[in-house]
Parts: C-alpha cells; structure tokens; sequence
C-alpha cells in the first residue's frame, strides 16, 4: 500500500503535469522585495540616471558593483525519460529535480557552484490550462520547469525564476537532461569512481554505505544521483549531497578523457543530444571542463533551512545569508 506521502506526490504530479503549454515568465525581482529592510540590496541609479538591478547596488553601507566578467550557467537535472524530441505540452515536461548554477570567470576561468534545492520556495508564474498566464505564486522552484513544454520554453521559465531567486543575476545559458541521460554520462568516461557520502543509499544497496568507495556505471548512476526516501521528510537535501559528489567526480573523470582525446568533448555532447535541451554550443562545454581543471569550485548550498510542509518537504531560503552570499560571488566593492 502506498504511502501517504507518496499518495500526495502522485496526486501533485498529476495536477502539474495536467496544465497544457505556457508562455515565458514575466521579469521582477522577487528576492528584493522580500528582504528584510536592512539587508535588502538596494539598486543604484547610473550617471544617466537609468536604475540598474546587477550593475551597482548598495548593501550594509557600501557600494558593490556586478562582475561582469562573469557568465552564470544553469544545469538542470528532469526526472522525465524518451527522447526530448517527442515531448511538446506540459504533460510531457516534467520536473527539475537538481538545479546547479554555474559561474565562470571569463578573465581567471575560476568557477563557483551554487546549488538550489528542487524544494526552494520561490516566485514562480503559473499558467492556466490555455497557457494564460495566471499570475505569480510562492512554491516549490522545481515545479516551473512542468509549466513549458519540456525543451526551450520549459528551461527559460526555470532561468527567470532562478535568476529572481538570486537578486536579478544575469543566466545567460542552461542546459537540462533528462533521466536516459545520466547513463550516457558513466559509459562516456568508462567509470566514475566516487566516495559514498552517507548512508541514504545503505538500505537500497548495502555497498553503499558511508565512507565506501564505488564506481559508477550505467547502471548504478542513475540510483546514486536520484534515488530518495519520499517518506523520510528533507530526503531531498541528503540526496543532494550525492549529486555534489558526483558532480565533482564525474568533472575529474572527464578532464582525464578529454587530456587523452580532443574529440571526446563532441562525442558525448552528440551522444546526449537527445536527452538534451540546451543553447550551449560543444565548444562552451569544454571551455568549462578545461577551466574545471584548474579550479578549485566547490558547490555551495543557498542558504535555508529544510522543513516539512502541509503536503510536501519545502526548502525555506534565510534570505539575509543568502544576499551575503550573493554579494561573495558575484559583486566587487567599489573602492
């Protein structure tokens, strides 16, 4: 007998995935407007008087002006499987169950990872089944990737709502793949060994138990990076943790293949291609793995706190840490 979680999670994917195609989601700047007084970044006026949101802002006294030597990429992991070719409404689009912002240096290619809960409570624009535009509600971020058509449309709603998630932040690129693609991604470099972070996969499969060292295959891949307990409540952020783990060691295993042959960036990019949304050209691809080289990136968590809501987990963003955050890594003080 199912869960009364469980129970919940079918009735709500049956509910999103029922809305039909929508339009592309309206700009704003939710996080701002929601600040505490005293924190709230505060957008300041240029020499010809035009406001910017990410140009140069105000914060706790001092002037900070947007990097803009830096380019924010988002890759997004859907829990739908097929070819995305054969997708075209919302019944097809699924959700995002991993969300990871990329931020590259063009000047240092330095890069900084950011992770946002799929669980994130957000402003998020809801269409009705005509794909009218009903207006903005605060709920979970994964699901505005279920209100587009499962390509295009779907990952540019997914980048407005996170770039208004994270203080206006210019997104200028995204990548999605879905489920038949995660086993591409273990053959294509022949193997990803990794440590197990935890025991949340233990009772699964007793070889992944915490501190364990495994490799993972095309048929195991898929566990590792999505695989969670609904009953348990913020099993969600545990899995988390796996996909960070994998993230980084699938990024070492590839520098190796690529060292050993140029064309392996192309080949694995052909071979996603139809798991795939992207407007990220190959060549974007493998500046990223080579700048993942010689980087020191470690993905860091928006700040929040994990908690159980009326009918499904929610991630409850501490928006104060979290415009520190965002002052760290994507701002310069202005001297």
């Amino acid at each position: 007998m199912s869960s009364r979680r469980e129970q919940k999670k079918k009735k709500r994917i049956f509910v999103v995935s029922g809305l039909t195609a929508a339009a592309v989601l309206a700009g704003g700047v939710f996080l701002w407007s929601q600040l505490p007084k005293q924190t709230q970044i505060t957008a300041v006026s240029s020499s010809d008087g035009v406001s910017s949101s990410v140009e140069k802002i105000e914060y706790k006294g001092n002037q900070y002006k947007y990097n803009d030597h830096l380019s924010n990429f988002l890759f997004l992991g859907i829990d739908t499987r097929d070819p995305v070719s054969s997708y075209s409404t919302q019944f097809d689009a699924g959700q995002a169950d991993a969300v990871f912002l990329v931020s590259m240096d063009r000047v240092t290619e330095q890069l900084n990872a950011l992770v946002i809960p799929r669980d994130t409570i957000a402003e998020i624009e809801v269409f009705n089944p005509s794909g009218k535009s009903m207006g903005h509600t605060k709920d979970h971020i994964n699901i505005q990737y279920a209100f587009g058509d499962g390509k295009e449309n779907s990952c540019q709603l997914m980048k407005t709502a996170v770039s208004e998630l994270l203080g206006g932040i210019p997104i200028e690129k995204y990548c999605a793949v879905n489920m038949d693609g995660i086993p591409l991604l273990a053959e294509a470099v022949d193997g990803i060994p990794v440590t197990v972070p935890d025991n949340s996969l233990a009772q699964k499969d007793p070889a992944f138990t915490e501190g364990a060292q495994v490799t993972l295959t095309a048929e195991n891949t898929e566990m590792f990076v999505r695989y969670r307990d609904i009953s348990q409540s913020g099993s969600a952020i545990v899995r988390q943790e796996r996909q960070k783990v994998f993230m980084k060691a699938f990024a070492e295993k590839a520098q190796q293949k690529a060292a050993q042959d140029a064309s392996f960036v192309v080949d694995i990019y052909e071979q996603l291609q139809p798991y795939m949304v992207t407007n990220m050209g190959n060549d974007l691809f493998a500046r990223l793995l080579s700048a993942s080289a010689g980087s020191t990136m470690e993905a860091q968590t928006i700040p929040g706190e994990a908690a159980e809501g009326k009918s499904f987990d929610e991630y409850h963003v501490k928006e104060e840490e979290l415009t520190a955050l965002l002052i760290e890594m994507f701002y310069e003080k202005i001297q």
